[in-house]
Parts: C-alpha cells; structure tokens; sequence
C-alpha cells in the first residue's frame, strides 16, 4: 500500500456559519487541508523574539491541560531549567498548578465530553499522588 506524501492525509472542517469578517461562509470554504506538524523552535530564536506563531500547537482543552501538568512536573524537578541545565524543587509552585487544574475541573463540570473528564481526572489524581509523595 502505498502512502499519500501530499500531506497527512486527513482534513479539517471549519464548521463556523461566518468568516471572521462576519460575512456567511460557504461550504466550499469550510473544508481546509491540515497543516503539518510544528517545527520546533530553537532557543536562539525564541530569545530573539522572531518565532513564527504558526509552529505552536493550537490551543484547546487537551493542550492546555497537558502545559499545566508538565509545568507542575518541571515544578517536581523532573526537567532541567532551560538557562541553567539544573533540576530544581519547587514544590509551593507544584501545589499552585495541581490548584489551578482543580479549579479548572470544578469550573468547567458539565461542560466536558467523556475524553476531556478522563484527561483532567487523571491527570490531577497523578499530580496529587505525586505531590503528597513529594512532600512526604
């Protein structure tokens, strides 16, 4: 079976009525190809202020709580700091992001399909355990 190297074979369906300009779409303009993944961007770059926007990954309930939750175990010391290359401890940090996300999972009941429920749940029941071992 051969593979399509066009693109990555799948599209998106903007299923907005109105362009951003407030005029109505067409059907023909609610079918757009996929982009390809983001390039990761060097640090040279990011400290230049010159990154391209369009290599971050779009922003959505998945992402955003997958940021908080690596942000809670950079916090744990599980990642070195980017300038120093050191892991360090910051475990009022951690409980700070684990009170965010729990927020954020009161505040947002009702309003989340199965998947995103079993993505915020589990996620806060990891970082919680982690955070209760840590401070132990």
């Amino acid at each position: 079976m051969e593979e399509d190297k066009k693109g990555p074979g799948f599209v998106v369906k903007d299923k907005r009525l109105f362009a951003e300009s407030g005029e109505a779409r067409s059907a023909e303009d609610q079918t757009t190809p996929a982009t390809e993944e983001p390039k990761p961007v060097s640090p040279e770059a990011a400290q230049s202020g010159k990154v391209d926007e369009s290599n971050y990954p779009p922003i959505n309930f998945t992402n955003f709580v997958l940021s908080l939750s690596t942000s809670a175990f950079f916090h744990f010391g599980d990642f070195p700091d980017p300038e120093g290359g050191k892991t360090q401890k910051n475990l009022p940090a951690a409980k700070q992001t684990i009170d965010i996300l729990d927020m954020f999972n009161e505040k947002t009941k009702g309003n989340l399909n199965e998947n995103e429920i079993n993505l915020i749940q589990s996620v806060l029941y990891e970082l919680k355990l982690r955070y209760v071992k840590e401070k132990a």
